[in-house]
């Protein structure tokens, strides 16, 4: 399944459905699926306003129909029109999302090449490609779209026709969809192809356990890191010194040229091991990663020919483990390593910084301590808890 969300109405997903089906549609059979998830059965719609009563008509928990029409202009047409072998509409309550899909992949088959418009269906299967649309000018995203905003391999952004994803990216092999990395010539993102490292080396010794291995929504929070930015660059790098205890990951591990000398001697290990001019170094105990505030970071170093671009956290603070790196960083890290300096910002003096401010203050929470990890399990895991998505 390929499934396409939106951040609301308007945006160009079911545009974004049809061209990827005109794409791919004459050499394979694609299902269409449009998902709605009804909040309530109280004759509200779950758009907002009084909407059309389809919903409120709801017999049951879900109910599937199929679109027969290619002219009648509803989204589901336009996706018959644009080439799909069948479309279907589900219409489910959200408390019986699994309820729904099951049923659904019983009238397609579970092997069925598919393009699925949903947000809230997320919550209980994985795809294997998951994209989301917005607006250029989206500043807020509705509720169901919020809590599954992370889980997009790519956010797509729209003006309602064009793109600024190149669809050569995406594949279908054996019956399997795919977003092959690399950077997108339509794109009002980095042009710049660019590496991802994982910094991993520490010893979480203020956690008193190793933190990457943390649950985070039902994942160790260093898988749930890499998910995130899987589909976002051309390669990650985990940089520690454990090889053995990350091999779950699937990812090449690189060790410091001379272990235990502090994240400094990570990531200039890690950027000789790179072969991208662009990298975002970022550290395990940052569990949720705002994608769009990392790919500003790239155009502005892409764009300012700045060697480091860095978050300001508070007054005369900052994160380094956090930030975008040019590969010509290595020469300065390498001197002040050299002369037994250990300390990130040692590099600074011999470098072009740009500092930029994260979007919003939550941007940039970090787990150090056992109280950290505690406070943010009861306030940001509630909200993804029950958000979670299934399996393939």
């Amino acid at each position: 399944m390929l499934m396409i969300g939106s951040a609301g109405a308007n945006v160009g997903k079911t545009e974004l459905a049809c061209a990827i089906l005109r794409k791919f549609a004459p050499k394979s059979k694609i299902v269409g699926v449009k998902v709605t998830a009804i909040q309530e059965k109280n004759g509200q719609c779950p758009r907002g306003g009084e909407g059309c009563g389809v919903c409120s008509s709801l017999e049951g928990v879900f109910c599937i129909t199929e679109e027969k029409s290619r002219s009648t202009g509803k989204d589901t047409s336009r996706i018959l029109a644009a080439g799909a072998e069948k479309v279907f509409w589900l219409r489910v309550l959200r408390t019986h999302l699994a309820e729904g899909l099951a049923a659904l992949l019983d009238v397609i088959g579970t092997d069925a090449v598919s393009i699925c418009e949903a947000n809230s269906l997320r919550r209980v299967i994985e795809p294997g490609l998951f994209l989301m649309a917005r607006g250029a000018d989206t500043r807020t995203w509705k509720d169901s779209a919020r809590n599954v905003k992370q889980y997009a391999d790519r956010i797509v952004v729209s003006d309602g026709k064009a793109f600024d994803l190149n669809l050569d990216r995406i594949e279908l092999i054996d019956g399997k969809w795919r977003l092959r990395r690399g950077c997108d010539c339509n794109s009002k993102g980095p042009k710049t192809a660019a590496t991802a490292i994982i910094m991993a080396g520490g010893g979480s010794g203020r956690m008193g356990t190793d933190k990457r291995l943390l649950q985070v929504d039902g994942l160790p929070m260093i898988e749930k890191i890499r998910d995130q930015l899987r589909g976002h660059f051309t390669r990650i790098i985990i940089s520690a010194n454990d090889p053995e205890n990350l091999k779950f990951l699937d990812l090449e591990v690189v060790p410091d040229r001379i272990p235990w000398q502090g994240p400094l001697m990570g990531i200039a290990s890690a950027l000789d091991a790179s072969t991208s001019e662009l990298n975002f170094v970022v550290a395990c105990d940052i569990p949720h990663i705002d994608i769009e505030f990392v790919e500003q970071m790239l155009v502005e170093a892409e764009t300012t020919g700045a060697d480091v671009v860095i978050p300001i956290t508070g007054e005369g603070r900052y994160e380094p483990l956090f930030a975008v790196y040019r590969r010509s960083v290595l020469e300065p890290a390498n001197k002040v390593l050299a002369a037994a300096g250990q300390r990130i910002t040692d590099i600074f003096g011999l470098c072009t910084v740009k500092y930029v401010d994260p979007p919003k203050p939550d941007s940039l929470i970090n787990l150090n301590t056992r109280a950290e990890y505690e406070k943010f399990t009861k306030q940001y895991e509630p909200r993804h808890s029950s958000e979670q998505p299934g399996h393939k």
